[in-house]
């Protein structure tokens, strides 16, 4: 059992800002190359309950242009992560002032299906806030449950995942 602080907090509007400052941060890293930065996971939900730490998803031509770029991620404060458990992601980590979690960046190629889903899961939220609703529910339920437990957190919202991520590809397959 992994002994973290489990919070989900209700929807907070500044996430998004959160998210383009650091979205024009890794833009800027990354010039003159094209890489695509998202804001995945629930914060990026609007009326999405969330832990709050920033989710982003880096799509680039290739993993090669990531490691390349990482020295230059690693000065803009994040830390590096590797794979971090999921073949193809280079995976990074940034803390706030209090070392507290602030962002988690993953990155990808851009024809992952990693990308896909994560993308097709947040714009199905987006799409039908009923759903996003019961989601949120869940979680803050989950939260509530294992307060000092995120694998058991995780366990708990899993089958929500999973049926909300095949609903998704339903609506918008591949």
């Amino acid at each position: 059992m992994t002994r973290r602080r489990v919070e989900v907090v209700p929807y907070n509007p500044e996430w998004k800002t959160v998210f383009e400052n650091e979205k024009q941060l890794l833009e800027s890293i990354f010039l003159p190359a094209e890489v695509e930065v998202h804001h995945i996971g629930s914060t990026s939900v609007p009326g999405l309950s969330a832990k709050p730490i920033i989710d982003i998803m880096l799509a680039a031509d290739s993993l090669e242009q990531v490691e390349k770029a990482t020295p230059a991620i690693e000065a803009a404060g994040y830390v590096v992560k590797g794979e971090n458990g999921i073949p193809g992601r280079r995976y990074f980590q940034k803390h706030d002032e209090n070392g507290m979690r602030k962002v988690h960046l993953h990155s990808f190629e851009k024809s992952s299906r990693q990308l896909y889903r994560h993308l097709v899961f947040r714009d199905y939220l987006r799409s039908h806030p009923q759903e996003a609703s019961k989601y949120s529910d869940v979680k803050e339920k989950a939260a509530r449950k294992y307060g000092f437990d995120i694998d058991s957190y995780i366990a708990e919202k899993s089958p929500t995942v999973k049926d909300i991520e095949q609903k998704a590809m339903q609506w918008r397959p591949v």
